[in-house]
């Protein structure tokens, strides 16, 4: 151990005579640990909400969706996933078939959206499928026309397993009396929760082939969802796309679909961070009036030194040590005490939120090393640069003048 960070452990550890500057000084180590803390709690709620929301999105739809402009539907789209799986970074590209439509339950009637997929694709990236709420999903061998009904869907119209609902659709077919709505009759199977509340209230799920019948689209889609192995690769595997499928094809991105959602969070992220790294800065100040009071108060200490043949550079390191102290153990214990909350508040979900405005039951948090290695660097750096004017002060000390009266 060199001496100057000896002398700089005595100062901060020994009793003074001036307890201002030890009051100060435990401020400053405080005011540092409590803004790490805020900063390494903000971060971990901002992205881990951004997170879960961003999994139950995906977890419904798809990194890439490929339509038509005319409305009609993709006409041969199995040569289109043909060329779509040529490429590497795509995982998997099926047909889906989706409209608006009134469910007419057992009690009431809502609307809702219609969609037709392969449950056997979907099932293998759809957590929610594999552990529906209730019920099976439906068989491709059954009797009678099949539904999956979302949860808040089926509790608004008052339909459960076993009960029978009918869709009406907006496409009209032609009878004796005239144009009339399309309905069907379907039996409810299964009741879906994806934990989005948007989708569970909005969605009902059947067959491929049996809306394909239903819609009058047969040998179409009406789009085609894609998914890669880096969600974030989006619009550049999504511009490869484009050069081989056909003009009247529309393709869009999950990111873009959501882009004021998740812009709105990224930069609430930045501001928080920013906001609470000021308390931090003032932290710091602290320190600075701590070394400054130091420095007048060990003025002899110091004109011994010099006299004994230390240094300008080893006086600043004395009072370079003292304060990197201060800063290490406040943010270390900033970076502790903010982890063990983030732990707390995930195991006993402390925070809960309505789950209509959020999509969330309660308040994730998730810690991001990359999160918390720019505080402890931020935190840490403020806290150095807060050490250099003192401690350029304290090398300036003249002993002659120090040592004069004694």
């Amino acid at each position: 151990m060199n001496y100057e960070f000896f002398i700089a452990k005595r100062y901060l550890s020994a009793k003074r005579k001036q307890a201002f500057i030890s009051v100060i000084t435990i401020i400053s180590t405080l005011g540092i640990m409590i803004g790490v803390m805020a900063l390494v709690i903000a971060m971990a709620l901002i992205t881990g909400f951004q997170s879960d929301v961003q999994d139950k999105i995906l977890g419904t739809t798809s990194h890439i969706i490929v339509s038509d402009f005319t409305g009609e539907g993709l006409i041969d789209y199995t040569q289109l996933i043909s060329r779509i799986n040529d490429f590497e970074e795509v995982t998997e590209a099926v047909p889906v078939i989706y409209d608006t439509v009134l469910l007419s339950g057992p009690y009431k009637s809502s609307g809702a959206i219609l969609r037709g997929i392969d449950f056997d694709i979907e099932k293998r990236t759809a957590p929610w499928l594999q552990k529906l709420d209730q019920g099976s999903i439906p068989s491709a061998d059954a009797k009678r026309e099949e539904i999956l009904l979302g949860r808040e869907v089926a509790f608004r119209i008052g339909a459960s397993v076993g009960d029978v609902v009918t869709v009406l659709t907006s496409s009209s077919r032609l009878s004796p009396i005239g144009l009339i709505p399309k309905t069907k009759r379907f039996v409810v199977v299964g009741i879906f929760s994806t934990g989005l509340y948007e989708y569970d209230s909005s969605t009902a799920l059947i067959s491929l082939n049996s809306a394909q019948k239903f819609f009058d689209l047969e040998g179409r889609a009406t789009m085609i969802q894609i998914k890669i192995k880096n969600i974030f690769r989006a619009q550049k595997v999504s511009n490869k796309i484009k050069e081989v499928l056909p003009p009247e094809t529309y393709v869009t991105t999950w990111m873009e679909l959501n882009r004021s959602l998740f812009s709105a969070l990224k930069l609430e992220k930045k501001l928080m961070f920013f906001v609470i790294s000021l308390i931090i800065f003032v932290a710091s100040l602290n320190i600075i009036a701590s070394l400054i009071l130091m420095v007048m108060e060990k003025t002899r200490d110091i004109g011994v030194l010099i006299a004994m043949g230390a240094t300008s550079k080893n006086i600043k390191k004395i009072f370079f040590y003292q304060g990197a102290m201060i800063g290490v153990i406040g943010t270390s214990l900033g970076v502790f005490f903010g982890l063990t909350w983030c732990w707390l508040a995930n195991t006993f979900e402390l925070i809960r939120v309505p789950v209509d405005i959020y999509q969330i039951s309660y308040v994730p948090f998730y810690i991001n090393i990359r999160d918390v290695s720019i505080i402890i660097g931020v935190s840490l750096l403020i806290s150095f640069l807060s050490t250099l004017f003192p401690s350029h002060r304290a090398s300036k000390v003249d002993p002659v003048v120090a040592l004069k009266y004694e």
